[in-house]
């Protein structure tokens, strides 16, 4: 057991978001987010749209989903997800991202940050 800054006890999964489980969810709306043409990312340019899903472990989570050029404009569009529990996890999300093509192809694998 340890203190918070408070002066109470708190162990180490009190603050701590459920990484697995937030991989998950994030996993999930991305392979959603693959499915969609160029021309419908296109839509979500610079507009981040957020929603709560309930994970396995009864918690909810927030992700939150974003499209922006990666790189100069009308050129490749990079699609992030970042999820976390409401808690300390809001300023160190959980996130994944790809970058789509105007081809449609995928030009780099997703990757994660924590």
């Amino acid at each position: 057991m340890r203190f918070t800054g408070l002066g109470r006890p708190s162990s180490d999964n009190v603050f701590q978001m459920n990484r697995e489980i937030a991989r998950a969810l994030v996993d999930e709306e991305l392979e959603r987010l693959r499915k969609l043409s160029y021309a419908e990312h296109l839509k979500f340019l610079d507009k981040a749209s957020t929603i709560k899903l309930q994970g396995a472990d009864g918690k909810h989570y927030q992700i939150e989903c974003q499209a922006f050029w990666d790189g100069k404009k009308g050129g490749n569009i990079r699609v992030t997800v970042s999820a976390d529990d409401g808690g300390l996890s809001t300023f160190r999300p959980l996130t994944g991202d790809f970058i789509v093509a105007p081809d449609g192809s995928f030009v780099g694998e997703r990757t994660y940050s924590s």
